[in-house]
């Protein structure tokens, strides 16, 4: 998910080869960079898929257990989000696969890249909304009161400090420093 902010006026001289040095000293064409950033993202997907498909194929079989019956219907309602949200983070993590599948060969592979990591993103959101609605739905089974909001939110928050907060301080830090 490595998507490099670098503009042009990071560049340096470029030379005759195609080659371009970047501000990491790294001196790669831009087949030679798309190629890289598409290695890393997909070492990145494949984590993400596992997880999120194994979530998903967790919630789809609720529904068929005996106590789904006695789920009042907030808690369906809060399953039925669960699942579409499963889904959809499902659809955004397998779509960098088939985007590249339908447009390998066309040479659009710094294009590819570029989409690939929005999905992964967008992919990433969904499968944390999934994560939390999931944790909200248990935790109404088995803590009682607003006490099962509370620790929801809770994980949210703690998803959220793991898995984006870094990324924005570090992302502010670098924007400050130019």
């Amino acid at each position: 998910m490595h998507e490099d902010h670098e503009g042009p006026e990071q560049h340096g001289r470029e030379a005759p080869s195609g080659r371009a040095e970047t501000r990491s000293g790294r001196t790669e064409t831009r087949e030679e960079r798309a190629d890289r950033k598409w290695a890393e993202l997909l070492q990145e997907v494949r984590v993400t898929q596992t997880g999120v498909q194994i979530l998903f194929a967790f919630l789809l079989t609720v529904a068929f257990t005996p106590r789904f019956q006695d789920l009042g219907q907030v808690d369906r309602s809060i399953y039925v989000v669960t699942v579409l949200l499963g889904a959809a983070a499902t659809g955004a993590l397998i779509a960098p696969v088939s985007l590249h599948r339908i447009v390998t060969g066309r040479r659009l592979k710094p294009e590819t890249v570029h989409w690939a990591s929005r999905f992964t993103v967008a992919g990433l959101v969904l499968l944390l909304c999934t994560v939390a609605s999931a944790l909200l739905l248990i935790l109404r089974v088995v803590v009682a009161g607003s006490t099962a909001m509370w620790l929801a939110a809770g994980a949210l928050v703690w998803f959220v400090s793991c898995w984006f907060v870094p990324a924005a301080v570090l992302f502010h830090r670098t924007r400050k420093g130019r």
